[in-house]
């Protein structure tokens, strides 16, 4: 599968299908901020709870310039359904043929109760301005990650 990208890299550039309707291109976010998280499934446990936080403090990561896009292997109308069910205030992007999670080195090979399946591996990229990855964080926890990213966009981390 490869590593993927690293800090300091240019982030590769996508296009995806948007719940929000048409689709969105990473540069046409260059002169802002983008916390583009990866995320294993719509509506299950870890993934609800992290939607979640980013929704509570979308207001704290705007005001630092930033802006959150999630992505995962769902179709744009299971994204729709979770996007509606929790009031998430951000795009969710749908790559179904994970080629993007694929491009930044997500996409896994994972165990789950004693089944291997490929999947994303929780992952969350802090691309600059300039396009830059300025962050890259895999198999990332939930419970804390919110914070610690506005410490690292604060310059506190």
């Amino acid at each position: 599968m490869g590593v993927g990208v690293e800090e300091g890299q240019m982030a590769p550039d996508f296009v995806l299908q948007s719940d929000e309707g048409g689709s969105v291109r990473l540069s046409d976010l260059r002169g802002k901020k983008v916390i583009l998280y990866f995320y294993p499934k719509d509506d299950t446990p870890g993934c609800t709870k992290e939607a979640c936080d980013f929704r509570d403090n979308i207001g704290r990561f705007r005001a630092l310039g930033a802006e959150i896009i999630g992505v995962s292997n769902d179709s744009v109308e299971s994204h729709r359904r979770f996007k509606a069910k929790y009031g998430l205030n951000f795009p969710l992007l749908s790559d179904p043929d994970a080629e993007v999670s694929r491009m930044y080195g997500v996409y896994k090979l994972k165990r789950f109760m004693g089944r291997e399946h490929w999947g994303i591996e929780r992952s969350t990229f802090i691309i600059g301005e300039d396009g830059r990855i300025i962050r890259a964080m895999r198999g990332v926890r939930v419970d804390g990650h919110v914070d610690e990213l506005l410490g690292i966009l604060g310059g506190g981390g």
